[in-house]
């Protein structure tokens, strides 16, 4: 799925097939030490419903958009990105990762409790 894809810096593909793929930024960082593991940024491309998370896309017509989903913590997370296609989804999720390299994403918006520390640590880590 995204053998081809020109990712922004840091970011790999975890896991991808023909239905589903996942990203992740910098897991060298995200360790547990140096970064909490379970902030690691992530991205999930599926097909599914802009209201489920992508576990629950079961049953999915077969107009079901392509979702792309920036994910910083398990609650936290940017409202996806519907695309027509798979090719559309890939381009996107590429332009997406880019703008996060590069700190073009306005994450701090997403968190609904501040954690200025975490987050200033997160901006020295970006291209940005």
């Amino acid at each position: 799925m995204f053998e081809d894809a020109t990712l922004g810096t840091g970011w790999q593909v975890w896991n991808a097939d023909d239905e589903r793929a996942v990203l992740a930024y910098r897991p060298d960082v995200f360790d547990g030490s140096t970064f909490p593991a379970p902030c690691l940024p992530t991205v999930y491309v599926s097909r599914g419903r802009l209201t489920r998370r992508p576990e629950g896309n079961r049953n999915l017509p077969p107009d079901a958009p392509w979702l792309v989903r920036l994910r910083l913590e398990p609650d936290v997370e940017r409202a996806p990105d519907a695309y027509e296609s798979r090719g559309d989804a890939i381009e996107g999720t590429e332009r997406l990762t880019h703008r996060f390299s590069a700190g073009e994403i306005d994450y701090r918006s997403l968190y609904e409790v501040p954690r200025e520390s975490y987050l200033d640590a997160l901006d020295a880590l970006l291209d940005g």
